[in-house]
């Protein structure tokens, strides 16, 4: 599973065209030699990680989603199958996704989507979530880049392992979808998830966002605040049940919060989205 050096990598796998590039990387086709099963390969350049945080969280991705998609793992996650370390870069080897992400549905279906489907994939979701929380693996960049189709979620980047009761720190993730104490700068635990989640569902439901800022200040100001509302015009048609459990979830107080095993279980998504849980 962990391999040293890219002569390894190019062994093992065949890499192909570019489909895809993020902050610090690319991603690429590639298919397995052994197999010929076709794969995505997302290599982090480390002299792209200027800032020694973003380092840390590159070298320890493939632990953590290693720790996340390990048998029997949620079908709604991109799972992790080989990863490559050596002195330039981190290669993983992962799931290919070629439905596109999230932020494309909704652009392409006028930005939000009926309420049973919406619920459908928050319970896909919030599975995820708990799957990965049981696993003591807290993902804190959930957003509908990260969320590809047939949905499954990706990305490791900022991942952080809370076991033992250890709490987490530092502000990672993306302005829209951070929690307050992440922003906060406050010690934080696997609820900022939910929080990141909840900001999902609630971009699905209205397409607009919770918390809006021109800037990445202006947002965590906004967020800070937790000034949450349902304007008539957005929300029109929207049951009180969805509203009730994007209140629960986008909660300030997180003692108040739901986790993920709680969101699961709302009547909302027991009773419009119970049936897309798989797994």
């Amino acid at each position: 599973m962990f391999y040293d050096g890219e002569e390894a990598l190019m062994r093992q796998y065949s890499v192909g065209d570019e489909i895809g590039r993020g902050r610090f990387g690319t991603v690429r086709r590639c298919h397995s030699n052994a197999t010929g099963e076709a794969l995505a390969l997302k290599t982090t350049p480390k002299a792209a990680l200027h800032d020694p945080l973003d380092l840390a969280l590159a070298e320890q991705e493939p632990k953590l989603h290693l720790l996340a998609s390990s048998p029997p793992c949620s079908p709604h996650l991109v799972a992790l199958h080989a990863a490559f370390d050596d002195a330039n870069a981190v290669h993983l080897v992962v799931d290919l996704c070629t439905g596109g992400d999230l932020l494309s549905l909704l652009s392409a279906r006028g930005l939000r989507l009926p309420e049973r489907e919406a619920a459908g994939l928050a319970a896909q979701l919030a599975s995820t979530l708990a799957a990965c929380h049981r696993r003591v693996v807290a993902h804190c960049d959930v957003k509908p880049d990260n969320l590809h189709f047939e949905l499954k979620l990706a990305d490791f980047g900022s991942a952080e392992w809370f076991g033992d009761g250890r709490p987490m720190s530092g502000l990672v993730g993306t302005p829209y979808y951070v929690a307050p104490g992440v922003v906060a700068g406050r010690e934080y635990g696997e609820k900022v998830d939910v929080w990141s989640a909840g900001v999902v569902l609630y971009m699905m439901l209205s397409g607009a966002m919770p918390f809006y800022g021109a800037t990445a200040p202006e947002i965590f100001e906004a967020v800070l605040r937790g000034n949450l509302r349902f304007p008539l015009r957005a929300f029109a048609g929207v049951s009180p049940e969805a509203k009730d459990l994007m209140r629960r979830m986008l909660c300030k107080d997180v003692s108040r919060r739901l986790s993920a095993e709680q969101a699961l279980r709302h009547p909302w998504i027991a009773s419009c989205g119970g049936d897309a849980v798989a797994g």
